[in-house]
Parts: C-alpha cells; structure tokens; sequence
C-alpha cells in the first residue's frame, strides 16, 4: 500500500532487488504495459493467492493461461452469464493478479438474461446426462495425455521407417507430441468450466432467492442447506482411511509406528507376506486416487501423492492412532444431512404461501443437484490431471537433458512454453543436419540466472490490491470464491481487530461453530506432519490432499477465500468452525497462540 492508504498503481509498484529483466520470463501479453496503462489503471486487480500464492514459473503460466481463457468464453460468449464476462490477468514481479470483468449497465444485463436463461436452462434441465458425458469426455483427455509417447531423436531412424515408406521421422513425432501436450492442457480447461460457472450461478441464484425471502438469513446457514453430498473429492482420504484399517487387520500397522519415512515403510512392508498383502492394497488405492496434489495444483514443484508418499503415510499413521482409540473416522455425513433438512424445512415453514414454498424446493434442489461438480471437477483436473500432465512435461525436461540443453530434468519449467517451443526446434534441427545446437550452450547459463532470480522474487510481499478500488463489490464468483468483498478491501486498507484488546482477525463466517485451542501456523505442506490433535489450523489456504489433518484439528482459520472456498466446503462437512479470507492470519497469529474462532460471527480472538 501506499503512505495514502491507498493501493498502488501497477506501474508505480518498484522491482525488487536483483530481480531487473524477471518481464522476460513471460509472454508480452501477459505483462502490465504501457500501451495499456490507462485501462489497466482503471481497473482493480487483485493477488491471486487462492490458486498461484507463489511467483509463476515461466513454464507453469500455462494453468493460468489456460483457465484465463476458458473462464472467460464461457461467460462471455457460450453462456452470456449477464452480470460477468471473464476475468482479467497480469502478472507482476512474478505474481499473478486478476481483475473481475462485471457488467454495470442494466439495459446489456436484461438483453443477456434470455440468452443465458436458454442456454444454461438446457444444461440445468439436462445436468445429470450431460455430467456423465462430462466425465466420459475428462477421462478420455486423461487417457490421451497418458498414452502420449516422447520419443528420443536416434543416432539412425529405424530401417522400419524406410520399409513402410512412412515418410516421418522422431524428429516430426517429438514436435506433434509436444503440441499434442499443450493442446491437451487447454481442453482439460475448457472443459473445467464447461460445468464450473453454471453450478456457481445455480447455488448464487439460490442464494440471492433466501436472501431475498429471508433477509436475516446467516450466510451458513444458506450453505449448510447445500451441504452433506458425498462427493470423489474426499476419496482420496478415504482411501488413507481403508489402508489404515487394511494395516490393522493385516497386523501390520506398527510398521507406522516406527517411521513414517515412505521407503522405509515400504521396504518394511516387503520383509513379510502380510505387509506384501498390505503393499498390494496400496497400489489399487494408487490410480487414480494418488494423483492428488499437494498443493493447488497449478504449480509443478507441488508433487502429488503417487509421486511421494509422505503426506498419505503421515494420514495412514494418524487414521492407526485414531482407530485404536476407537475414533470414528468418517465424516458425520448423516449428522450434517439432518441438519440441512432441518433448516430448509425451518425455512420453508416461515414462507408465506405454497408457490414460495415450491420455489425454495426447486432452487434448493437444483443447488443440491449441481453442487458435487464444483468439488468433483477439482480431482479430475487440478489433480488426477495435472499430476500427469507434470510429469509428461518431465519426460522432455529429461529429454533435454540427455542433450545437453539442461542440467536438471525440472530446468525445463524455468522457460514458458513458447521457449520450449524454440528449444524443441533447435534441437531437431542440429540432429537433422549433424551440426552443433545452440541451446546447450544457451540455456544452462540462463536457468542458472533463473533460479536465483525465482529466489529473490519468493522474498517479495506482493500487495493484496493494485488500482482503483470498486465503491461496491458485486461480480458473484470474486465474492464466493476469492472472499474478496468490498469489506475485505477495506480491509486490507486499514486492517480491523478484533477481540479482547484489540487482538485478532475478521473474515468470512465460513463453517459455524465456536472452538477454542493453540494455533498451528501453516506455510508448506511440508509442516502439515508437525499438526498435534486439538490444534487450530491457520494457513493461507487449505488444499484437498490436506484431508488427513482435518479430524486432528478443532477449527481452521484462513488468510484467503470466501464461503465456496475449499476450506469453508470442508469445514462444514466435517462439522468444524471456519473463518476463511482474514487476510493476515497466517501474519498475526503465531503457533502455540491460544485461539477462539467464532465461525458463526467470522471473527479470531487471540486469548494470549
């Protein structure tokens, strides 16, 4: 922020030190510009810690890339959602900030309605056979990416090429599957919000209709109505949960309580014919159900599950402590599904007649009916299909290596994709004619460079805003998602405490229910192992494959987000208090500090 108080322009906003030329790293597009600077001045824009809190490495700008695309066509031009377009990105010393596109003029939102009411009607009336096509069509992009072949350039093509009369080389076949890698990312996204926006406008259409009936209607208990749907997201952990069990009944489960180390565990397990039965068992929970992510997702160093095992055996161990106090591992699915039956028949009894009645069912129903996608997609994209599409990309990186163009198969993520699109070309090119590449003397001093600068620029604190705040927020998907509210802006401007002396956090009531216990400040997944039972997690943001921690823990208390959010959703099926988008929690609170979290009023007293 600036002396003012007020967020800084993008182009008043200083490099960091020792990180002149980091503009080099990305596309021309993507950067503020002076060719732009009184639209982009404009404009609010906002960090993007929810999905990229890290800097943007040069080749990972392709997640972002891509859902900056989709998320806006299918707003603006395929479902003509009238109050929003699409949002806006840049990228700044390393960060990714966005800007909401909302429509203001209401005679353009009424001309939009019709065409939105047609199109997105279709899809509502038609949910359930279109999500199954859905999934059809997501798994068989997986199974392309998988089947995708990188082939090494041979001191000689195969005579085989010259018998069949081919007329193509390896050198052909590693461009198209180069290309074919790509491509594949930007139809995974498109289809991630063939479905995403419309189960967003589905739970906010339900939303403006209790806000509208119910004025004093408390924003959980909008969401707890929605809430108690099983859905794939949680499978993950409940795989950990039946490995833990199988452990037990195998006899196996002090393994655990010696390392939680995965090669040791593992090498453990192959001394006996019991802990081999329980190895078995492991690798049918594996595929897919270990390609989940550490992280967001979007980001190639956040390796997942089947990659390393650390964060499922640290779950496995913590579900053995549990069932030997005879804990109940699963989620209170039926307690929380009572509770939303018992409020939206509460509610529905305070409607004055049956045709209001008859419209809260249907909205609630569709709500309800919608809903597992925006959770379900997650795992199928983010997850299962980012996993793969990581390590595709290494087998290039090792490529590169076997070449001389790298010294480290992930160097390849220090270029953005259209760099490896050059690289690509000057390497075939030098093994068509026999001569010497140019990358191999090139690239291994510039991705030196690279990562000392990627250093610097992880020390930087991005501001929260740039621009000219909105008087009043209304674009609906910065609000549920992001939290990002005209309060929490004001907030970011001149913070508010709260609590006995002025000591705590404001934020989004995001699960109800009031907990108190020591804090746990978490920063990498890394530290989810250092999680004791009774804690309360504060963190930036929680991320699916943190499952495991969330019977350990009382309450959860993010820096980002909103009542969509990953930490809200979970919270309230776990049945455990949440106050998401503080700002500055994981800034304020230090570990061991005792905390009450009062979900229900979205505040966190800091009690010592």
């Amino acid at each position: 922020m600036t002396s003012n108080g007020q967020f800084p322009s993008p182009f008043e906003v200083p490099t960091p030190e020792g990180c002149e030329g980091w503009e080099a790293l990305y596309p021309y597009y993507y950067l503020f510009s002076p060719e732009r600077r009184e639209f982009e001045e404009g404009k609010f824009w906002f960090q993007d810690g929810m999905h990229h809190p890290e800097p943007l490495y040069p080749f990972d700008t392709i997640t972002c890339e891509s859902w900056w695309v989709a998320l806006g066509e299918y707003n603006s031009r395929v479902f003509i959602m009238p109050p929003a377009l699409g949002i806006d990105q840049r990228v700044l010393n390393g960060y990714l900030y966005i800007s909401a596109n909302a429509l203001t003029d209401n005679e353009l939102i009424g001309q939009r309605v019709a065409h939105f009411m047609e199109r997105a009607g279709y899809y509502f009336q038609n949910w359930d056979s279109l999500y199954e096509r859905w999934k059809q069509k997501a798994e068989g992009v997986i199974a392309d990416l998988k089947a995708l072949q990188v082939p090494d350039l041979p001191e000689m093509e195969d005579l085989a090429t010259v018998h069949a009369g081919r007329g193509l080389t390896s050198a052909y076949d590693l461009l198209e599957a180069y290309n074919r890698v790509i491509e594949n990312m930007h139809k995974m996204w498109h289809l991630h919000f063939e479905f995403l926006n419309l189960g967003y406008a589905a739970y906010l259409t339900f939303y403006g209709f209790c806000k509208q009936a119910f004025p004093d209607i408390p924003d959980q208990s909008i969401a707890k109505m929605v809430s108690g749907i099983d859905v794939i997201l949680f499978r993950p952990d409940d795989e950990l949960k039946r490995l833990a069990r199988e452990a037990m009944r195998l006899g196996v489960d002090t393994v655990f309580d010696e390392t939680v180390e995965p090669d040791a565990v593992i090498a453990r397990m192959q001394a006996t014919p019991a802990g081999q039965a329980w190895l078995a068992e492991l690798e049918a929970s594996k595929d897919p159900w270990f390609n989940f992510s550490t992280g967001t997702g979007f980001y190639h160093l956040h390796r997942s599950w089947i990659d390393d095992l650390s964060v499922p055996c640290v779950g496995i161990r913590t579900y053995i402590d549990k069932l030997r106090q005879g804990a109940e591992l699963d989620r209170p699915l039926e307690a929380v599904r009572r509770e939303r039956d018992r409020l939206a028949a509460q509610y529905a009894a305070l409607l004055p007649t049956d045709e209001d009645r008859q419209a809260l069912e249907q909205q609630l129903g569709l709500a309800r009916t919608v809903f597992p996608y925006v959770e379900n997609h997650n795992f199928y994209v983010e997850h299962w299909h980012h996993t793969l599409f990581w390590n595709k990309v290494r087998e290039f990186g090792r490529l590169f290596v076997r070449h001389g163009f790298f010294a480290e198969t992930d160097d390849i993520f220090y270029l953005h994709r259209f760099e490896v699109s050059a690289a690509l070309y000057d390497l075939i090119a030098s093994w068509g004619v026999g001569t010497p590449a140019r990358g191999p003397r090139y690239w291994p001093e510039r991705v030196a460079q690279r990562k000392v600068l990627f250093e610097r620029l992880k020390q930087w604190s991005p501001p929260p805003g740039l621009g000219e705040p909105p008087e009043v927020v209304t674009e609906p998907f910065t609000i549920m998602l992001w939290g990002i509210t005209t309060d929490s802006i004001q907030n970011w401007l001149h913070p508010k405490q709260t609590g006995e002396n002025g000591a705590g956090l404001s934020g989004f009531p995001g699960s109800p229910g009031v907990a108190e216990g020591p804090a746990r400040v978490i920063t990498s997944v890394e530290q989810l192992a250092d999680i004791q039972d009774g804690e309360i997690l504060v963190c930036p943001i929680t991320t699916p494959s943190w499952a495991p921690v969330f019977p350990r823990i009382r309450a959860t208390v993010t820096d980002i987000g909103g009542m969509m959010s990953h930490a809200a959703i979970v919270c309230r099926e776990y049945g455990l208090p949440a106050v998401v988008g503080t700002g500055f929690g994981t800034k304020t609170v230090k570990t061991g500090q005792r905390l009450r979290v009062d979900g229900n009023a979205g505040t966190v007293a800091i009690l010592n």
